[in-house]
């Protein structure tokens, strides 16, 4: 099942946030600022964060919001999947939940930016095969030889 975010998810999703290895250490702290954020706020209009649950336990999230200053542009933030339950298409599932989410919203375009890095070739390879393409990338973006890579999906209504 996919629902929005409980306060009580937070211990079970800080949990898989420190086990993501693709994730430095700064990263893990931002993801985590942002889950508190959402829940300290519920009626936050930028960030809508969404958990996969299953028998109780929480197998993964999304993170998706409205670009400011457009009028049907989507910025998926996260899509964060436990390490141990990878490729059982939860993360498939928590994608096709945000396009839903952005549709439904007004959105037209979901974009999704992620590291050139080679340990985010599983990453790029899971928007591609999701029907993503490069729309843009930025080179030595995040770090030299660390390129920003930035997906997108033009909705269909």
């Amino acid at each position: 099942m996919i629902r929005r975010l409980q306060a009580d998810d937070r211990d079970q999703l800080v949990d898989i946030i420190k086990c993501t290895d693709n994730f430095n250490e700064e990263e893990k702290i931002v993801a985590v600022e942002l889950i508190d954020e959402v829940i300290d706020n519920s009626e936050h209009e930028d960030y809508n964060l969404f958990v996969f649950e299953s028998e109780g336990n929480i197998a993964g999230y999304s993170c998706i919001g409205k670009r400011a200053l457009t009028d049907g542009v989507f910025d998926l933030y996260w899509i964060v999947v436990d390490h141990k339950i990878q490729n059982k298409g939860i993360g498939k599932s928590l994608l096709v939940y945000s396009e839903k989410f952005a549709l439904e919203n007004g959105g037209r375009w979901v974009l999704a930016e992620t590291s050139s890095k080679d340990n985010y070739t599983a990453t790029r390879n899971f928007y591609m095969r999701n029907n993503y393409s490069i729309v843009a990338q930025i080179k030595d973006f995040y770090s030299v030889n660390d390129n920003l890579v930035v997906f997108g999906k033009y909705l269909k209504t």
